[in-house]
C-alpha cells in the first residue's frame, strides 16, 4: 500500500512531548539521513528556511528533502512573512516542518501553514485526565493495564509526559503479554527523580541535543546535583561500552544481561544506545566524564550547571562528516 503524499509544510506543537517527537520520527522516516536538515529559529531566520528548501530542493532525488526547524515561537512577524512567500510557490520534493516548543501566542504560523499544509497539535492531558492516558500509552505497545495501574504510575512518577512514556515503555518491556496492576508499577516504576535519568540517558543515547538540553533544564529545576547528573551517565556509558564489546563477541541481549547481572530492559536499553556510538567515541566519552566530575569539584570555575550542559552536548552531538576528497 502506498504512503500517503506528504504536504510541502507542517506545523508540529504542543506540551505532549512524546507524542510531537514520535510525530517527527514517522517524518523524517520518509526521508533518507542525507536529505534532512534541521535548524533551530533561535539561530535561524524565516529567510534561512527558505533558503534552505530552495537549495535542497535543487539537489532533491526521488525520495524529497525534509528541512526541520524547531523554536518556531522563537520567529517574529518578518519570518513568518517569509515563509509566507515560499508557500505561494513551494519547491517541488522539499518538506518544511516548523516545530513550535512553546505556545505561538499572536503568530500567524498555524493559519499559513492551514492553508496548503497540516498543522498537528499535540496538547497535555489535564491532570484529572493523565491515567486514562497513560492507559493509552499502554495500550499502543500491545500491554493491557488496569486504572489502578495507571493510577498508580500517575502517583508515582508525577505529571511529567515525557518521563511517564519513559516508565510505561519500560513497563510494558517487563511486562510483554502479561496485564499489569497496581502491584507490578509499584514495584517497577521509578520516581520522577529516577525517571528523570533515564530521560537524559535514553536522549543521550539517541545523540538527541535537543532533548539532552531539555532534560538538563528539567534537573536544573527539580535541583538535581550536577554531579549527581554526571555520575548517573558515567554510569550508561559505561554499560554501554560493556554491552557493545560482549556483543562483538557475539553474545545476544539474554546472556550479556547474564553475564552482567543486569535487567535484559536494561541491556536492551544499552544495546540500542551502542548502535548510535564507536567504541572511539564511547571512550572519549569515559575521559570527558572524567573531566567534567574534576570540574564539578572545583577544577572550573565556571557554575556547575553550565559545566554539565556543555559536556552533555559534546558527547551527544554526533561528529560533523569529513569533507569529500578535493572540496
Amino acid at each position: 500500500m502506498s504512503e500517503t503524499p506528504l504536504k510541502p509544510v507542517y506545523l508540529v506543537s504542543g506540551g505532549d512531548r512524546p507524542k510531537v517527537r514520535r510525530a517527527l520520527r514517522r517524518l523524517r522516516a520518509r526521508f533518507g539521513p542525507e536529505s534532512l536538515e534541521t535548524l533551530s529559529a533561535a539561530t535561524a531566520s524565516g529567510e534561512d528556511a527558505v533558503t534552505a528548501c530552495n537549495a535542497l530542493g535543487l539537489f532533491a532525488g526521488e525520495g524529497g528533502r525534509l528541512v526541520v526547524v524547531e523554536g518556531v515561537e522563537h520567529w517574529k512577524a518578518d519570518d513568518a512573512a517569509a515563509v509566507a512567500a515560499y508557500l505561494g510557490d513551494p519547491v517541488s520534493g522539499a518538506v518544511l516542518a516548523l516545530v513550535a516548543e512553546e505556545p505561538l501566542k499572536g503568530s500567524k504560523l498555524p493559519q499559513l501553514v492551514a492553508k496548503i499544509g497540516e498543522v498537528l497539535t499535540y496538547d497535555l492531558p489535564r491532570p484529572r485526565d493523565l491515567p486514562t492516558w497513560v492507559r493509552a500509552r499502554f495500550e499502543a505497545l500491545d500491554v493491557q493495564a488496569d486504572g489502578e495501574a495507571a493510577r498508580a504510575l500517575v502517583e508515582i512518577v508525577g505529571d511529567d509526559p515525557t518521563a511517564l512514556t519513559t516508565e510505561v515503555e519500560k513497563i510494558a518491556a517487563w511486562a510483554g503479554p502479561e496485564p499489569v496492576g497496581r502491584r507490578e508499577v509499584e514495584s517497577l516504576a521509578a520516581s520522577a527523580q529516577e525517571a528523570s535519568a533515564w530521560v537524559l540517558s535514553d536522549a543521550w543515547g539517541a545523540r538527541d541535543v535537543a532533548r539532552v538540553l531539555a532534560a538538563c533544564e528539567s534537573d536544573f529545576e527539580h535541583g538535581t546535583d550536577p554531579f549527581v547528573v554526571a555520575v548517573r551517565l558515567a554510569g550508561q556509558v559505561a554499560l554501554v561500552r560493556s554491552v557493545q564489546a560482549l556483543a562483538g563477541e557475539g553474545l545476544g541481549t539474554k546472556e550479556i544481561a547474564k553475564r552482567l547481572r543486569r535487567h535484559e530492559f536494561r541491556v536492551r536499553k544499552a544495546l540500542a544506545h551502542a548502535e548510535n556510538y564507536s567504541r572511539d567515541e564511547l571512550d572519549a566519552a569515559v575521559v570527558r566524564l572524567a573531566e567534567l566530575d574534576a570540574a564539578l569539584k572545583g577544577a572550573s570555575r565556571l557554575a556547575g550547571e553550565l559545566e554539565r550542559e556543555r559536556a552533555l552536548v559534546e558527547l551527544t552531538r554526533a561528529p560533523e562528516a569529513a569533507p569529500a576528497a578535493g572540496s
